[in-house]
């Protein structure tokens, strides 16, 4: 097998799905748990303008913050100020009571007291029983500080008795960033960028762009819409302008980030821990548990703590089309940021399949 430095180009390979207009552009990473083997950019940034898409392009990785999430309340695990099977209202009183909705129909609703309280690592593996949001998060998921929408949660009815089903949810995510408020004394912000983000070598994630940044970001688009094969759109879950500072932190999809931000993230889990420069960020314990199966058995669901698992390895996805995923037997990590929707599945199934492709063909050093 070649060395990777004399490898194609994975960007390059997948240059097809920009030119048959599949993708308008994207951003490529592989790397070792200690090495950078690929980083690469294809396609635009702005369609309309042709401006090119670059490698140190800020992405909204979406959902992929989820897993950040998860690894700040490990941290908060490691120095024994949280449990994962406390109950929530330990750290965040206004939790209890608690109702979930036994029956519903067109005209009633039966509410009961759940015979388990919803404890931490439920918030994690989305078995809380939480909806995706309330209506304090709309019209958009990022005008509220995490107080006031945890107050809004506690009066909203549980979907489920906890832990015994799994519905994805940004509020039990959201929620856990709190207990990171109040546990650290610190804003949700400022704990993931002081403790996780700085000590990741991820120096540019961010929860709300500076003017300057603004200029790395791509044009999100919609593809598909009649007779025009990118729409240029705004992202309907967070509020414009994105450098507003009025906007907050969303624990469970807000930030923005490189494609090697991303990376430095995943290398971190699979060196146990350990950041790229030697910095411990989390104890090899807490990463296993991250990175194993948290659900319980009656839960369908593949899921460790904000990432999700499979027989190759874990990562998480977000709704733009980002992706990071680690295969700890290869000792690779994968990273692909894509700023667009499209409904049409078959055509991004072929693309992903393609990706897949050019991952499982790398070679990992």
């Amino acid at each position: 097998m070649s060395n990777s430095s004399d490898y194609p180009s994975v960007a390059a390979n997948l240059q097809p799905f920009i030119d048959n207009q599949t993708v308008p552009g994207l951003v490529t990473l592989l790397a070792t748990r200690d090495k950078i083997l690929s980083l690469n950019a294809a396609g635009y940034a702005d369609v309309e303008a042709k401006k090119p898409m670059l490698t140190d392009s800020l992405c909204w990785v979406a959902s992929m913050n989820k897993s950040m999430t998860a690894a700040a309340v490990m941290i908060l695990v490691d120095e024994g100020k949280v449990s994962l099977d406390d109950p929530v209202e330990k750290y965040l009183p206004e939790f209890k009571p608690q109702w979930y909705i036994e029956e519903q129909d067109e005209d009633h609703m039966l509410l009961k007291h759940p015979r388990s309280t919803v404890i931490v690592r439920n918030l994690l593996t989305h078995t809380s029983g939480f909806p995706y949001s309330t209506g304090v998060e709309q019209p958009t998921l990022d005008m509220v500080d995490l107080a006031s929408r945890v107050y809004d949660y506690v009066a909203t009815p549980l979907l489920f008795e906890p832990g015994t089903k799994n519905s994805y949810s940004n509020a039990g995510i959201n929620t856990a960033g709190r207990i990171v408020e109040v546990v650290s004394g610190l804003s949700y912000g400022d704990f993931m960028a002081q403790r996780l983000f700085k000590p990741c070598g991820m120096v540019d994630a961010t929860f709300r762009m500076t003017t300057q940044q603004l200029g790395r970001v791509p044009v999100t688009y919609a593809a598909n819409l009649g007779d025009r094969p990118w729409a240029p759109m705004q992202i309907a879950k967070l509020h414009y302008p994105l450098d507003d500072p009025a906007r907050q932190p969303v624990p469970g999809n807000g930030l923005f980030a490189t494609a090697l931000d991303s990376a430095r993230f995943c290398q971190m889990l699979l060196s146990g821990g350990v950041a790229y420069d030697g910095h411990r960020v989390l104890s090899e314990d807490a990463v296993r548990t991250m990175t194993t199966k948290q659900t319980p058995d009656v839960v369908p669901s593949e899921y460790g703590l904000g990432l999700a698992i499979d027989t190759n390895g874990y990562g998480h996805g977000g709704s733009d089309h980002t992706f990071m995923y680690v295969n700890p037997q290869r000792g690779l990590i994968s990273v692909l940021l894509v700023q667009m929707y499209t409904s049409d599945e078959k055509r991004m199934k072929l693309f992903l399949d393609e990706w897949n492709s050019q991952v499982a063909s790398y070679p990992a050093g």
